[in-house]
């Protein structure tokens, strides 16, 4: 594999990379997917790098996927969640972190509930950091995984129509897949209740929509994200009932439409809320090949902010 480096050497948000950075983090995961289909599914790209996931909020998916492909690269990985440290007695995030990088640690995949959290380490400590989703504000890796699953089924992301549908409020996965799409060159419509749209969105060069059969209509692509409950402070919505009624996906309605739209979801799945089963499992969901992609997209992030190292 060519000795190549992104333009930067954090990986905090969708935001600060170029187009050219998101072509060769996906030209690079071309080539390690092929790596994790093999019989033999190790490289030893990362052996002398250490790498330190700091969990500070719950994660199943995210998690998993990266220490895989940590190991897939031969990477030494530690493991850290908040919940079992000495953060529960009041030490600071940066103590927390000096701590582990005391132990000589090369790289650190981080998920925190502060958004910023991320860019604050980066300034004050040396280590390649990967954002691994930070409040509300960005899930890098999520939209790079979900690109990279839409690359996949599509020519070319030019004039492709792409529709983000759901709790776009509270929704880091939303912010980081809007900057990816637009950068490729995607045309994109967040649709959902009108308390779960941000106010400004169409700022970032969306279209806005509150008609979920519109939007399907439309689309190529429909991106569905969670109700994220456990984000909201007051009630957005009167039932979740009533969120399915109007803004669920189920078989009637991808029935009712004239074409085919790739169906996708970042998990975990409200299912009967956001997605119905018979839709979650169907031939038009590339869901389960998001979670694949998810481990080649993160190897190739790993190996290539780790290149300057070698």
């Amino acid at each position: 594999m060519a000795e190549l480096q992104l333009s930067t050497e954090h990986l905090l948000g969708i935001k600060y990379l170029t187009q050219e950075d998101i072509h060769l983090i996906f030209e690079t995961a071309d080539n390690f997917k092929e790596v994790i289909n093999r019989p033999i599914k190790k490289v030893p790209s990362l052996r002398d790098v250490t790498i330190a996931n700091l969990f500070f909020e719950n994660s199943t998916r995210t998690r998993i996927s990266f220490e895989l492909a940590e190991k897939r690269l031969s990477a030494d990985v530690i493991n850290f969640s908040s919940s079992a440290s000495s953060v529960k007695k009041g030490e600071t995030l940066l103590d927390t972190v000096n701590n582990i990088l005391s132990m000589k640690v090369d790289m650190v995949v981080m998920r925190h509930p502060a958004p910023g959290a991320p860019a604050f380490l980066a300034e004050h400590i040396d280590a390649n950091i990967i954002n691994a989703g930070d409040g509300t504000h960005e899930h890098p890796t999520q939209a790079l995984l979900d690109a990279f699953s839409i690359r996949a089924h599509f020519d070319t992301f030019k004039g492709l129509k792409v529709a983000i549908v759901g709790d776009i409020l509270h929704s880091r996965v939303a912010l980081s897949n809007i900057y990816c799409l637009k950068k490729l060159g995607a045309e994109v419509t967040v649709c959902g209740p009108p308390t779960l749209l941000p106010k400004h969105i169409e700022s970032l060069g969306v279209q806005t929509s509150y008609n979920i059969n519109e939007t399907l209509e439309w689309a190529d692509v429909a991106n569905i994200l969670r109700i994220q409950l456990e984000r909201q402070d007051i009630k957005y919505f009167p039932s979740l009932r009533e969120y399915a009624q109007y803004f669920g996906v189920n078989r009637r309605l991808l029935d009712s439409l004239s074409s085919d739209v790739v169906i996708m979801h970042p998990g975990p799945i409200n299912r009967g809320v956001e997605l119905d089963s018979d839709v979650a499992d169907s031939d038009q969901s590339i869901i389960l090949n998001q979670v694949e992609n998810g481990v080649a997209v993160r190897m190739a992030v790993l190996y290539l902010l780790a290149a300057p190292r070698s």
